[in-house]
């Protein structure tokens, strides 16, 4: 009664309670803030975002980098953050240059919408990874089945859509989907030139915010140095331009001279972040031992497809399991588990060489983990293989005279960038002396070396 009675009187005074928060702050180690609109909020408060809470971003990283226990939702966040500050830059009237752009970005209230759709694309970016994000992808999922199809899948359930249907302004799903996944992805949808470049700004391979927080968050975490570089000169001289050094007047995402060195900067994180992080050796055979355990695990050995089924399983369910395996010896993962819960992961024994295909052999860890595997047996041995590629892709640079030409062309550094791979092959701690011995006397002739 005394509440009611003081409410009434604190009315009467004229005092006016404080009007509801329209916008919300998350805190963030890379980016400080991260604000969000009320509407957005309820996306991420929903059950598809806050299972990423639950996915680490680098799966088992954190037993070789402790530090690394980073979860795909704050990365989401952090995407969105980026490619709002992209849209901003490249949008703004001072920066459209070419009458070939101006005429593909639309007027201001048209572009007011597609700043919510983007926005929301970053954030649901990577709702359809399953536990442990990438490594646990990879042959566990039914063929031609990706985590992009899963996201596809969660954007147009019914408890998005009505989200979706309640934001200011209403977003359409279909528009969602092409900015989150690209163009190859969304299929059979079409995009339109200015959903393309909208859908570069998130998972661009060159310039993307998903590439930029995803190296700034992780090496912040990892307690490495390799992935800084200067992302707010990069993003200021971020441009939409024509790529006219490809014959053609199209748009895509670029930037001006000026910035160039920031991408060289950007491009070089990325070389190191994956020589001494993503693609570490003991980190890649961690991914090993999680896939020999979830297909084991799994039934049939492959993660469903169902929606309700994806949005049940975290890596907290998978940690659970391998917990259980461990402590049941009686279990057939038993094993398998072990190896992760108590560190007891294969060793390398072999690492291709610069001349180890000398030979002719293109693969020379395949031909030594065949031979390896008959001597010692294949449940001793594992084979890691990532073809090499270039980490430097093309995009268009606005130089100081109004001409635009390839970044690789402009740039040495970019032009250069030296190929990452993996070829290796480990082998089981108790074996890997004999393993050595074995390699050295028998190398030469399975690779063909004389």
């Amino acid at each position: 009664m005394e509440r009611v009675f003081l409410a009434g009187a604190l009315l009467l005074s004229g005092f006016c309670a404080p009007a509801m928060k329209h916008t919300h702050e998350f805190r963030d180690p890379i980016h400080t803030f991260i604000s969000v609109r009320t509407d957005e909020r309820s996306v991420i408060d929903s059950r598809p975002f806050q299972r990423l809470r639950h996915v680490h971003q680098l799966a088992l990283t954190y037993l070789v980098y402790p530090g690394t226990t980073h979860k795909r939702f704050e990365h989401s966040l952090g995407v969105m953050h980026l490619a709002s500050r992209i849209f901003d830059v490249v949008t703004a009237s001072d920066n459209l240059y070419d009458n070939n752009v101006r005429e593909i970005v639309p007027d201001e209230q048209t572009r007011g919408y597609w700043k919510s759709v983007l926005r929301m694309a970053a954030l649901c970016h990577d709702l359809g990874h399953l536990p442990f994000s990438h490594a646990a992808e990879e042959a566990l999922l039914p063929e031609g089945y990706d985590h992009e199809q899963l996201t596809k899948a969660i954007i147009y359930s019914d408890e998005m859509q009505d989200i979706w249907s309640k934001m200011t302004p209403p977003l359409r799903a279909d528009d969602i989907v092409k900015l989150a996944v690209g163009p190859k992805r969304a299929a059979p949808l079409e995009l339109s030139t200015w959903e393309t470049v909208l859908a570069e700004i998130i998972i661009g391979d060159a310039l993307g915010a998903d590439r930029m927080d995803y190296l700034l968050r992780d090496a912040y975490h990892a307690g490495v140095e390799y992935g800084t570089f200067d992302y707010h000169r990069l993003i200021n001289t971020l441009r939409i331009l024509p790529a006219t050094y490809q014959d053609t007047d199209e748009p895509a995402l670029g930037l001006e001279a000026g910035g160039l060195e920031s991408s060289e900067g950007l491009m070089i994180a990325r070389h190191f972040m994956y020589k001494q992080v993503y693609l570490h050796h003991i980190r890649r055979v961690y991914d090993i031992h999680l896939k020999d355990f979830l297909v084991a695990w799994l039934p049939d050995g492959k993660f469903s497809t169902d929606l309700k089924k994806h949005l049940n399983i975290s890596d907290v369910e998978v940690l659970s399991a391998i917990r259980s395996a461990y402590e049941d010896p009686r279990s057939t993962q038993h094993q398998l588990a072990r190896r992760i819960q108590c560190r007891e992961h294969f060793r390398r024994f072999y690492e291709a060489a610069p001349t180890d295909n000398e030979g002719g052999k293109l693969q020379p860890g395949k031909e030594i983990a065949a031979a390896a595997e008959k001597r010692f047996g294949s449940e001793l041995i594992r084979y890691d293989y990532i073809r090499p590629r270039a980490v430097a892709p093309i995009f268009p640079v606005l130089i100081f005279d109004g001409t635009i030409e390839s970044s690789t062309r402009r740039s040495q550094i970019l032009a250069r960038m030296p190929e990452i791979g993996v070829d290796i092959v480990y082998c089981d701690k108790s074996i890997r002396p004999e393993a050595i011995a074995w390699r050295d006397e028998n190398k030469k002739k399975i690779l063909g070396l004389g």
